[in-house]
Formats: C-alpha cells, structure tokens, sequence
C-alpha cells in the first residue's frame, strides 16, 4: 500500500484572488470620481496646523502643474551651526541675568532676624496680623455688627498710656499689654 500525498500551496489562489478585486475596484472607480485625477493610493501626509497659515495664491493664469504640499507651509528661519558650550555659558550667565547682592540689610529690632531696611520683617508679620485681627474684633463688639461702618475715629490705647486731650468724641480700645515696637503710637 503506497499513500500519495499532494500538497498545493494556497499562494496561487490567493494571488489571484487579489488580483481580481483590484481589478474590478479600479473598473468601479471611474475618472470622474476624482474630479480627472488618478486615485491618490500612494502614502498620504497629514500636517495639522493652526489656521492662521497663508493659503496657496489662486492665479488667473491657468497652470497644469499640481498644487504642491509645499505650497501651504509656513517657512521658518533655523539656526545653521550648533551654539557651542562657551557661547551658551556665556550668555546664561551674563552679569546683567544674575540675582544682585542685596546691600540694604539690618538686623529686625523685635525678634533679631535678617531684613530688608524699611521693610516689614517676614517673621515679624503673623504678629502683626494676630494683634490687629485682636483689635478688628474689639472693634465690631463696639460697633454692633461686621455690617456697620465706624461713625467715629478709633484710638488703641496700651497698658501705661493715657488718652491725649484731643480724644474727645473719638472710640477707645484699651489693649492689657505692652505696646508692640512695630505698632507706632497714633
């Protein structure tokens, strides 16, 4: 007993197969479907872009040639050497980019840290919105309410202070401690 076995490569068929769908989907596609042009089945190119781009000039002349990709691009200008290590050191570490040295430094008389001259200090400032927050409240329980505007001038007075003569007709706070240094006597 002898078996024939008889193997046919499947490449053949398929080939031709292939061969008569581009046939009958060139046949379909008539000429006029493209406006007179060949079908575009060559690789596309896609640019997006803003739509600011200068659009191909329309010429009354007429001309057989196709509008070109290039036509559409906005062309810019780019640098032709690379900039060397010297050149960019150079220029990011110009005198004129670097921080300056600060010569109007002192000493905060209230707690002793570093600050500029006549500036607030930086450490110093959450004290001063605690006593004036302190003083705003004092204020409204006088007032009757957040809503009313003060009628009168409002004196704060410390402990140790007296009210000056001109105090009359004016609302006094009395604060129970030392008057801070940073909070100049109205």
């Amino acid at each position: 007993m002898a078996a024939v076995l008889l193997l046919f490569s499947p490449l053949p068929p398929l080939r031709g197969l292939l061969q008569r769908c581009w046939g009958r989907l060139e046949r379909g596609l008539s000429p006029g479907f493209f406006g007179g042009q060949s079908p575009p089945w060559g690789p596309a190119l896609a640019v997006q872009a803003p739509a600011f781009l200068p659009q191909p000039v329309n010429d009354t002349s007429e001309s057989s040639e196709a509008p070109s990709l290039f036509d559409s691009i906005l062309w810019m200008a780019a640098p032709k050497k690379r900039r060397t290590i010297e050149v960019n050191r150079c220029r990011r570490r110009n005198p004129n980019k670097l921080i300056k040295v600060k010569r109007n430094i002192d000493v905060c008389p209230e707690c002793g840290n570093l600050k500029q001259k006549h500036v607030l200090c930086g450490y110093c400032y959450a004290k001063v919105k605690a006593e004036t927050r302190l003083i705003r409240l004092e204020m409204q329980k006088k007032e009757g309410g957040p809503f009313s505007a003060p009628s009168v001038e409002t004196l704060v007075l410390y402990e140790g202070e007296n009210p000056p003569e001109n105090a009359e007709g004016k609302r006094i706070i009395e604060r129970a401690r030392k008057r801070p240094s940073w909070f100049v006597q109205n």
